[in-house]
């Protein structure tokens, strides 16, 4: 271990197995956390896991005596846990690259609105194959997603393995309908997937959803014990808006419908200003907000999510991407060091956010933030074995002074190896196990002239913040 490490999180592990381990992957450095949540490295370590858990994260000697039905090999890797995609679009990988360079008005009502109109689940399908796939070779092993036709998504999800939170997205401009599907949905999909399925109410926005619809969805959300998932207070524009036009922030339209009293999770709150923090103090619900800072900086929004505020506040912070729609990638690795940067800058400290600090959001905070804070996030024993291996061997992360720097500045998403959901193998050595990508890329190709058509004039909602 490194002098700065917690201690080890044991190695006698669950002891009393009968039979050999699913699984051991061995000589690997493991990052671990200690009861106060801070990271460390466990060197020359091995990691044994069954029945979709770790069972024990213990020595490499310790680890080649454990019979397995599988081993891995992992010298010169480091093990982290899964990283976790709190907020995406997934399905809008469709969509990658076709609304450059445009201000967000624009971008919604000129393109992205008029596409959607469009969606079919087969497209929505598609979509999401392609968007898994891309997470799963960056070392994603969970999402939240809100978008539609989420019944697809949730096949894809348990056919190619990943864990993710779903939610029907909707807008008040559906009427009833739209509040009943995202319930419906939430309701019926719920504990899917071998359980690797969460799912969530997902009005879409409070400037796109009336105050009375999303205080029914506060209330559904505590009647049936579901989080919601939304965007508020994306920017600076929407709030002074809401202000001007109710009275209100964004947030404090989620606190006056009792949104705030539900476990919600907020994509975005570039918005959110410092008589909103007060509101996100005392909310009655578990309360995250997810951040996805290279789109911000796409659509020169003059404002970051106030990190360092929630942080002081108790709020958890994890590490987004949004959809490719708006970021072009789904990668988190990008995410992290951007949070990081934006955040030194923003705040005129180079002290703030330390690489040990972004590690920090990119796991058990942003396990905090899908709800997931107890079973994923860390590698221990118990804890489910969503877990990645990370080769740093390459001459851009080498030599290494600081392993927790070289892996959140140095390290990128095309260095992650192998990647594990409950225990259950889905890259191996950068080849992918459960998405046939050249079959998707081939069947969207045929699909993306019907798909991208705004000659028809529609869109499927007006944006007017």
């Amino acid at each position: 271990m490194t002098p700065s490490s917690p201690e080890p999180t044991g190695a006698a592990g669950h002891a009393g197995h009968a039979g050999p381990a699913d699984l051991v992957i061995s000589g690997c450095t493991v990052l671990v956390h200690d009861d106060r949540g801070r990271i460390g490295f466990e060197q020359d370590a091995a990691v044994v896991v069954r029945g979709g858990v770790v069972d024990s994260v213990t020595t490499a000697a310790a680890g080649a005596s454990v019979p397995a039905a599988d081993r891995i090999d992992a010298r010169g890797q480091v093990a982290l846990p899964g990283l976790i995609n709190c907020h995406t679009h997934s399905p809008m990988v469709a969509l990658r690259g076709l609304a450059e360079d445009l201000p967000t008005e624009e971008w919604f009502n000129d393109v992205v609105w008029p596409v959607e109109s469009n969606l079919t689940g087969r497209d929505v399908m598609l979509g999401a194959r392609l968007a898994c796939a891309e997470m799963i070779r960056a070392g994603v092993t969970t999402f939240a997603d809100s978008y539609f036709h989420m019944d697809a998504v949730a096949e894809v999800v348990d056919r190619c393995g990943m864990r993710a939170q779903l939610g029907q997205a909707y807008f008040s401009s559906q009427g009833p309908e739209g509040p009943a599907a995202s319930l419906d949905f939430a309701l019926r999909r719920r504990g899917f997937a071998g359980g690797r399925i969460t799912t969530a109410l997902a009005p879409h926005a409070p400037y796109t959803v009336v105050d009375a619809d999303l205080a029914a969805t506060a209330e559904l959300a505590r009647d049936h014990g579901l989080p919601v998932h939304l965007h508020a207070a994306e920017n600076r524009d929407q709030t002074d808006t809401s202000l001007a036009r109710h009275g209100v922030t964004p947030i404090g339209v989620l606190e006056r419908t009792g949104v705030l009293d539900t476990d919600v999770l907020i994509a975005h709150g570039t918005g959110i200003t410092e008589d909103d923090l007060p509101l996100l103090a005392r909310a009655g619900g578990r309360t995250a907000v997810a951040t996805a800072p290279r789109g911000y900086l796409k659509f020169g929004w003059p404002g970051t999510t106030p990190v360092r505020a929630l942080r002081d506040i108790g709020v958890p912070v994890g590490l987004a991407t949004d959809g490719a729609a708006s970021n072009n990638s789904l990668d988190v690795w990008e995410s992290m060091a951007l949070t990081s940067l934006i955040q030194k800058s923003t705040e005129g400290d180079p002290r703030w956010l330390t690489s040990r600090q972004a590690l920090h959001h990119a796991t058990v905070q942003s396990a905090r933030a899908v709800g997931l804070g107890d079973s994923v996030g860390r590698i221990a024993p118990g804890w489910r074995a969503d877990l990645i291996l990370v080769d740093l061997t390459g001459p851009h992360t080498q030599p290494v002074h600081d392993l927790a720097a070289t892996l959140v500045h140095s390290a990128r998403s095309a260095d992650v190896r192998t990647t594990i959901v409950d225990g259950r193998v889905l890259m191996r050595d950068r080849e992918l196990l459960t998405v046939d990508v050249p079959e998707v890329v081939r069947e969207l190709g045929e699909r993306l002239p019907a798909l991208t058509d705004r000659g028809h004039g529609r869109r499927i909602q007006q944006y007017d913040t």
